[in-house]
């Protein structure tokens, strides 16, 4: 027998959240960029660490990255985010 509640997004669980959001969202969560970079959350957050992926923007205790900071970084090839030309 199924869990009725099981089907349904938790209320603050991202990775669920972010199925149902706009693909157009300006800010992105950690499981978005992890989704477009085919990896784990914590990866990005290694990858920032280190300076490979730009970084995120904090909003209160909340971290995004602009959908567009991102989108122009792949489209760029991935650089490392310290050399990445600022347009």
């Amino acid at each position: 027998m199924k869990r009725p509640h099981a089907s349904h997004p938790r209320r603050g669980d991202d990775r669920l959240e972010a199925s149902h959001r706009d693909d157009r969202t300006p800010m992105l969560t950690v499981h978005d960029v992890a989704r477009m970079l085919c990896c784990s959350a914590r990866t990005v957050y290694r990858l920032t660490d280190s300076g490979r992926v730009p970084r995120p923007v904090k909003l209160g205790s909340l971290v995004r990255w602009p959908r567009e900071t991102i989108e122009d970084w792949i489209a760029q090839g991935c650089p490392r985010a310290q050399t990445m030309e600022v347009v």
